[in-house]
Parts: structure tokens; sequence; C-alpha cells
């Protein structure tokens, strides 16, 4: 397996050089502190920032002179401040964290959360905002409480939702617990968008701490006689050693039992699916196929300094192939499939794309939904080593996820800044969401009619106007397996 020694060793002189007499002064500790943390995000994103070159702060001349450098750190002594401030204009996705626990968790589908994923959107009065509940993870709070997908929400904790205090209400970390009330919508003539007729019904739901397992529906659909799988897979999710969870082995385990009952046809639903690792993305185009073993998947280009050394040192190493073996050595069970269908939503990014634009030079992807995010960039987690241990600094916990490279399939397509467009654009309906996993489920429906040869199906849908949830492109990603460099 491919790995990185990302070791980030704070600057000696740039201290001392900024050290006084009294060794005890709080507010000289403290200036240290910012120093090694400005430190360390100017020379992680030195290093590793797919954009290092455009960035001209980020020259490798700015810390030719330690002098200089210091006191360019030392005007930049708010974290996130100073991390944005390096960003290129077309980086939407890197970001910085001051609790690398929190992003380790994110990273392993770990929340404190109630359970309940949705949508918001924005009532005919483009003020009022209401909730639209996507689906529900298994054994949380709110499905004890009875909460099913499309569900509407408008209030919390008695307060009608709006533009101005949605983010408060909603995303406050604060409160575990919250009441919400349920309504129901009113179109207009046009079903070009809703008011809410407020509900009756009020529920508390409580936020804990829970695992999100990545495959939230998986069955085979015998239909006209026809077996066709179906997975809903929500998150690319590798090795969570805090659960003891190998997900990659729980998602052969799925795909083993689609061959047992003898699937002839799959769909695969990425329309809540932010991305992930690269290595599952592989992993779940092989179990697709099977047919394409050692062949190249996706190609890897970092930026100029790093070409340079995966060039001299491991050209191989930027390539990713497909492959008929887990990690831990496992067969991959391969369904051999000459064709795939992918349902997708405007909230479809990252590792999803990728399996997408990967499979697509080799087989027939047939795309039903609406344009993906569009985002072939990838991320590393960068943290704040102080030796080749890889022991964290101990003066703080901040880390970085920067964009380190974009990714393109073997044909050498990487750019699709509008996202993947699909075959048949469709939007999810409001008004007909359906149960998921359900061959009446609307999106659904569309690709068993396209497997079984009925074309005419059509769907109701619409075009409400929906709202990014706060820090929502922060879950969209591609996160790169490690890789030596020595």
């Amino acid at each position: 397996m491919k790995k990185i020694n990302f070791l980030l060793l704070a600057s000696i002189v740039i201290f001392s050089s900024c050290k006084k007499n009294d060794d005890d002064d709080p507010n000289i500790i403290r200036l240290e502190t910012d120093l090694e943390i400005s430190d360390f995000i100017w020379q992680g994103l030195n290093q590793y920032y797919y954009w290092q070159e455009s960035v001209v702060n980020l020259s490798d001349s700015k810390s030719e002179n330690e002098s200089d450098y210091a006191y360019y750190l030392s005007q930049n002594s708010n974290p996130e401040s100073f991390f944005n401030s390096l960003l290129h204009p077309d980086d939407d996705f890197s970001w910085i964290v001051d609790d690398y626990i929190e992003l380790q968790n994110m990273l392993q589908g770990i929340d404190n959360s109630d359970g309940m994923e949705f949508g918001l959107y924005v009532e005919c009065n483009d003020q009022n905002i209401f909730g639209f509940v996507r689906y529900v993870h298994k054994n949380s709070d709110a499905e004890s409480k009875g909460i099913k997908r499309g569900m509407i929400f408008s209030e919390i904790n008695g307060t009608k939702l709006t533009r101005d205090n949605y983010r408060d209400l909603l995303f406050n970390n604060e409160n575990n617990t919250y009441s919400i009330k349920f309504s129901e919508l009113s179109y207009n003539v046009n079903n070009e968008c809703a008011n809410i007729i407020p509900g009756q019904e009020n529920l508390t739901l409580v936020k804990s701490r829970i695992v999100k397992n990545p495959v939230h529906i998986s069955k085979v659909i015998d239909s006209g006689g026809k077996k066709i799988a179906y997975l809903m897979y929500n998150q690319f999710l590798g090795l969570v050693e805090s659960e003891n969870k190998d997900y990659n082995s729980e998602l052969n385990d799925v795909f083993s039992n689609f061959l047992s009952n003898g699937a002839e046809e799959l769909v695969i639903d990425l329309r809540y699916n932010p991305g992930g690792r690269i290595s599952t993305s592989i992993n779940l185009a092989s179990m697709i196929t099977g047919q394409f073993n050692n062949q190249v998947f996706a190609k890897e280009r970092w930026n100029s300094k790093l070409m340079n050394y995966w060039n001299e040192n491991s050209p191989e190493s930027l390539l990713n192939k497909f492959t008929n073996k887990l990690e831990n050595n496992q067969s991959i069970a391969s369904l051999n499939l000459n064709r795939v269908f992918v349902l997708t939503s405007a909230r479809t990014a990252s590792a999803s794309e990728l399996l997408i634009n990967g499979l697509d030079p080799y087989i027939d992807v047939i795309h039903i939904g609406d344009f993906t995010v569009g985002k072939n960039q990838g991320s590393i987690t960068v943290y704040d080593y102080i030796n080749e241990s890889k022991d964290k600094n101990p003066n703080h916990m901040y880390a970085m996820q920067p964009i380190v490279l974009k990714i393109g399939n073997v044909a050498g397509y990487t750019d699709f800044p509008n996202g993947l467009e699909p075959d048949i654009f469709i939007k999810e309906s409001l008004l007909n969401p359906g149960v998921l996993g359900d061959s009446e489920e609307p999106l659904l429906k569309i690709a068993i009619d396209q497997i079984m040869g009925n074309t005419s199906s059509s769907i109701s849908t619409n075009n409400y106007k929906e709202i990014e949830k706060p820090n929502e492109e922060f879950f969209q990603r591609i996160i790169i397996d490690d890789k030596i460099i020595e």
C-alpha cells in the first residue's frame, strides 16, 4: 500500500528570534504558539498544495530569509484567516480545522447527530426556509422517533426557519436536544415554489454519537424475471480502526450477496454521497467490473515539485489501477458487468464522480439524475508532526485538508467544473419522493424501466430553490491514501 510520510517540523530559528527574556510571560508563549501554527500552515501548503506555484506567498523564496519569514508569520497570527489568504481563487474545497479529532471522525463517518439527513429549500417569499428529510440513519434517534423520508419541517424550538436564523437553529452544536415541527407544503400554480402549511406535530430529537454505515440499502429486485441489484452507497469509507470496521470488506460482502442471488444488472445510488477514499472508489469499480484487473482506472496530477518527485522515484504511484484484492488480501467479488446505472443529485461529489468518470472509458455508465457537483480534486490530511514517529504538536490541534491533486480517467478527462452531465436529467421531486430502494421510487423506477426496455417513463419533478448548508463543501471530498515520500 502506498504511504506518505507527512513530516512538518517547526523552524527553531523562528521561535528563538521572537523569544524575550521572560519565559513565563503568557503573551510570549501565545505568540510562539501562533507562529508554530502559521509555520505549520505555510510549510504544509508550500509542500503539498496543488496551486502552490500560482500563489505568490507560497513561493519557495518566501522562507529563504529566516528573519523576513518570521516577521511574515508574525503578521498572520489568525490561523483560519492566514490559511484562507494562501488559497488559490479556483479552490473551493480546501479547509482547516482547529480540532483534528473532529476532522478524523467526519472522515470516518462518525458524527454527533440525531440521524436525520435533510435538504433545505426556500418558500415562495424567498425568506422562509423549510427542510426536506432525504433519509434517516439506522439506529438513530430520528429513526426511533418515526421520522421518514419526505417529511417536511419548518420550525425549530418554536421558531420559524428563515434565511437569517436557520444556521443558528439547525447547526448549533451547543444544544444536543431540540424540538422540531413537521408541516406540509402548498404548491403554487406552476409548481415553481411552495409555501408551508404549519402542522401540529412537534418531536424532540436528541443528538448523540452515531457511526454512519456507508451501505444504506442493498437488495436484489426481481423485475420481469430479471435480477437487478440495487445499492445506495453514501460515503466511500475504508478501514475505521476506532470502530473495528472494515467497510471495504463489508462492501465486498454486499457484492458477494449480489453474485449469489444471480444479479444481472446493477443500479448504484450515489445521490447523497459526497465522496471519500480513492482506494474505495477503485474497489467499488473493481466489484462492478472485474475484467479490467491491473488496468489504469485513474491518473493523478500533483504540483510540479511533487510530480517531479513521483516521476523520479515512483511514476507508478500516479496511476490508480483496477484490482482483484482488498487491502486485507480478500478476493474481490466482481459482477463482470459491461454497464451500470448510476443515480445522482446536485450533492453527488468527489469520489462518487471519480467512480463515474473512471468507469466511463471501460463500460457503459448510464447516468440518471442531476448534474453532479464538479469536483475532480483530491485532498490529504496534513498534521503538524514534530518528529518522524508522527507525534503531533502538543501545543495545538490544528490540521489541514488542502487540495493536493487533480484526478482524471485513463482517457485523460479531468475537468468538469459544472459537474458530470447525466444521460437522463431529472431532479428529485418533493411532491413524490418515494421510498428509497422501492422499485416504484421515481429515480430507481427510471433505471429499472431503462433496463427493461421501457424508455417512455416520466416523473414529476421540481425546481424549488435549494440552499447549501454551512460548510457543506467540506463534506465533498476525495481522500488520498497514504503514499511514501522519503
